[in-house]
């Protein structure tokens, strides 16, 4: 997740990812005293309770109670502990079991369990997922979400393009939340309290001749509800557009689909 250099370690990380994949071995001697799932598990509730940068090897180690270097035996390093931390909790979301019938249904499904993981796991915020772990995790996420837009008769192309566009959108609804929530909890000010302070700029800098449409809107009573409110307003808002949208490109709202030739 945070490795920049472009160096690949998939033939390190991806047995970790699919560990659970790979028929147990039974090792001679006594069993070894700590697991890898033992450890992410304690890497999660540090990053939980403290935040991502807590979860250092260090901190894991003194929380387990075994030397750092005991860790590098289970996990190779910190990228790593976080790549398998990141997909734990996307396992966590249970996209594996049953689902809705209605595809709207599964979309609403998906997007419920993706903010109660960022709510329950706020430091998700924190971690790039522009090259996510390729795990089990990350995976049943990408096939719930075409499963459900698969079967809406859209050209091959678009179902890709649709599924991304929901999840995209989704997902940066639920980390913008997440991110709220780590703010107030660095500060102690909620998004609210936070405008509050700076009510002096709309006193004193803000020029209703050059803002006439934020203005005209402030004025008719479209910024009274709370800013986190007005954020999930937009979000149900914008989602419930972004589905209309792909139901009326399908053809399945009555309207005709679009040419299928235009890929």
């Amino acid at each position: 997740m945070g490795r920049l250099d472009g160096t690949d370690f998939t033939g390190r990380i991806l047995p970790l990812l699919w560990r659970r994949s790979i028929p147990a071995r039974k090792a001679a001697g006594r069993p070894p005293r700590l697991t890898v799932d033992a450890v992410v598990a304690a890497g999660i509730r540090i990053a939980d309770a403290e935040g991502i940068e807590a979860a250092s090897m260090a901190r894991l180690g003194a929380e387990l109670s075994v030397a750092t270097m005991t860790l590098y035996t289970y996990v190779p390093s910190r990228d790593d502990l976080v790549d398998l931390m990141v997909d734990e909790v996307f396992v966590e979301r249970g996209l594996h079991g049953p689902r809705p019938e209605d595809w709207r249904e599964q979309i609403r499904s998906y997007a419920d369990r993706t903010f109660a993981m960022y709510r329950a796991h706020p430091w998700l915020a924190r971690v790039s997922q522009l090259r996510p772990p390729i795990g089990p995790g990350m995976l049943a996420e990408q096939e719930y979400v075409l499963a459900a837009v698969s079967g809406l008769g859209l050209p091959t192309a678009q179902v890709s393009r649709a599924a991304t566009a929901i999840s995209g959108w989704v997902v940066a609804a639920a980390r913008q939340e997440a991110e709220s929530t780590l703010l107030r909890r660095a500060t102690g000010l909620s998004s609210d309290e936070w405008w509050l302070q700076r009510g002096e700029l709309w006193e004193k800098w803000f020029d209703v001749e050059a803002h006439p449409a934020m203005t005209a809107l402030w004025n008719a009573g479209g910024f009274d509800r709370g800013a986190d409110e007005q954020a999930r307003d937009a979000y149900e808002y914008g989602l419930g557009l972004l589905l209309d949208g792909i139901e009326r490109s399908s053809g399945s709202l009555g309207f005709p689909p679009p040419d299928s030739s235009v890929q």
